[in-house]
């Protein structure tokens, strides 16, 4: 019984983060399509979390003990570039993103970042192609069919799924529509796509840099509450540059203030404490394994509460690159068993290096795996 539990658990947990995420991301739409502005948004929701993570981090690793210290300087210019890339960078540009899109782009560009951080990394040198593994084949494939899925997303939208024209089959759900949005006209959907794209991007050099971090210090939450605080003075200063009309920075007491403070809690305490407690009952791999959950969902709720939101090619294009995902995934899990058990393979694998497979074991810690909320 405890077994099924521990199997049990886990799951169902998981399978809710997403599910809150993608109903968290629609929310914001309805925010930045009236009027909020994204980047005062990325500032109170970054400052909330921050506020929030900051004592709960020391409660998380109160019976840890560090070897070394985290404002040693090394760890402080990581820290730093952790917020710039983590927070900064990526939040901002996935909200602007989401402005000019819809929810499901989201969730199809955020199936990039295995396949980005795998580019990355031969870009760096941090790995090298060998085409006598079978992980290298895999994750060549399923960059390629990942990027597809992007291009498909961005370039064929297809008919709306279900027109004005569909009727809704309760009272309910006729009046979502008129609470939430999940995608307005006109749009820029080329452009958020290609915003979408950059973000990304900006997770997978977050990658890069908290292999490291961790590595050296390894208290993920102490990690993840720094370079938050780091990334919301930075989102703060260039916010103040970006949006000077004051009256922007003005939040009632309404639907905008109820999802900073929601957005805020979910994303830096909730989320984050689920992701590592399931990181460490099951594993590296096994939080990643999840993100393609966000299409379902996305998909579920676009066409069960929306009309003339959800379009045919939107689907398609996540979809593939959901295969693509899974199938880079299946690389990076068969070229740790091949370094474990390098007789299995024809000749030992020399041609990669350590550092690629550490980049796959350090839980991610910013909400982004996933989407911009």
């Amino acid at each position: 019984m405890e077994v099924k539990v521990r199997e049990f658990v886990p799951f169902v947990a998981m399978v809710i983060m997403e599910a809150c995420t993608i109903a968290l991301t629609i929310m914001a739409k309805t925010a930045l399509t009236g009027g909020m502005s994204p980047f005062v948004f990325v500032v109170y929701t970054n400052a909330l979390g921050s506020i929030l993570l900051l004592p709960f981090s020391f409660f998380f690793h109160r019976k840890d003990r560090a070897e070394e210290s985290i404002f040693s300087w090394p760890l402080l210019v990581r820290v730093f570039f952790l917020g710039f890339t983590g927070i900064f960078l990526f939040q901002n540009l996935a909200f602007v993103g989401l402005s000019f899109s819809s929810p499901i782009v989201v969730c199809a560009m955020g199936l990039l970042i295995p396949s980005f951080s795998f580019l990355l990394n031969l870009i760096l040198g941090r790995s090298k192609l060998d085409w006598r593994n079978t992980s290298t084949r895999a994750k060549v494939m399923g960059t390629i069919i990942t990027l597809s899925g992007a291009f498909s997303e961005e370039l064929y939208k297809g008919p709306f799924i279900r027109p004005a024209s569909s009727a809704s089959p309760t009272r309910l759900l006729k009046s979502i529509p008129k609470l939430l949005v999940y995608y307005n006209i006109p749009d820029n959907w080329f452009l958020g796509c290609t915003v979408l794209a950059a973000a990304v991007f900006s997770v997978s050099l977050f990658n890069v840099i908290q292999t490291g971090t961790v590595k050296k210090y390894p208290h993920v939450m102490k990690v993840a509450s720094f370079y938050s605080i780091v990334g919301t003075i930075q989102c703060l200063i260039f916010s103040m540059f970006m949006e000077r009309d004051l009256s922007a920075w003005k939040i009632e007491p309404s639907f905008d203030l109820f999802l900073i403070i929601t957005t805020g809690i979910f994303g830096s305490v909730i989320r984050t404490s689920v992701h590592v407690k399931c990181t460490q009952m099951k594993g590296p791999y096994y939080v990643p394994l999840f993100k393609p959950f966000g299409i379902f969902w996305a998909t579920l709720f676009g066409t069960s509460f929306f009309v003339n939101s959800l379009h045919y090619g939107s689907v398609l294009g996540a979809a593939i690159g959901g295969v693509g995902y899974y199938i880079v995934s299946w690389g990076q899990l068969r070229e740790t068993e091949e370094k474990r058990n390098p007789k299995e393979e024809r000749k030992p694998i020399k041609t990669i290096n350590h550092h690629d497979e550490d980049e796959y074991k350090v839980p991610l810690l910013i909400n982004q795996e996933e989407s911009p909320v």
